[in-house]
């Protein structure tokens, strides 16, 4: 299942593209606000911490085997400023699934940046990859990311109530899906051809 052949991503307004070196203080100036640290896998409060994301994000290119992750740098088009990242993990072979992921700046939140990168997300996971099924999770009180992902016609399957411990806080986790079938169905399904009639 490789990537590079397609990337980077185009949408109207971004350019979504592997990560690059030079991307450390914009990974920065949002992985270390603690608004974010619930959200990004492992903690980034330290310049160090931060560099070792970039590194391991920089790693994510392709989809080769279940597990693997392709993650993304959203970067806007003109003045290529790095507002946030998505990924798409290869979750399950047999099933087909996968596993959407996404992070903005906060400066940036409501932009509808978010809306363009993960359904260019969807598009490659369904069209490219062949997906079966993508989910997605979002903190329960995180309203505008569950809004968002229902609005891009995921479908919440689950509500996990006080489910894990952040810094001392309940974590409330909700639970997103989306089938190949279900993703912009108008464009794959194709008109049967006019009959004629008979006389």
């Amino acid at each position: 299942m490789s990537s590079s052949s397609f990337l980077p991503l185009r949408t109207a307004h971004l350019v979504l593209r592997p990560f690059e070196r030079c991307d450390l203080d914009a990974v920065a100036r949002y992985h270390t606000l603690r608004g974010v640290q619930r959200y990004i896998e492992r903690p980034t409060r330290y310049a160090e911490d931060v560099a070792a994301a970039v590194t391991l994000m920089r790693n994510q290119v392709s989809l080769q085997r279940p597990g693997d992750t392709l993650t993304l740098a959203m970067a806007r088009k003109g003045d290529e400023r790095l507002v946030g990242q998505v990924s798409l993990t290869w979750a399950d072979a047999t099933a087909s699934q996968g596993e959407i992921r996404f992070v903005i700046d906060p400066a940036w939140s409501g932009s509808g940046y978010l809306h363009e990168a993960l359904s260019a997300m969807f598009d490659m996971a369904f069209d490219h990859f062949h997906l079966h099924r993508v989910f997605a999770r979002c903190d329960g009180r995180c309203h505008h990311s569950a809004k968002l992902l229902q609005k891009l016609g995921m479908r919440l399957e689950a509500h996990y109530r006080e489910h894990a411990l952040f810094q001392g806080e309940w974590d409330e986790e909700l639970h997103f899906a989306l089938l190949d079938r279900e993703w912009r169905p108008s464009s794959k399904v194709l008109d049967l051809p006019r009959r004629e009639r008979v006389a």
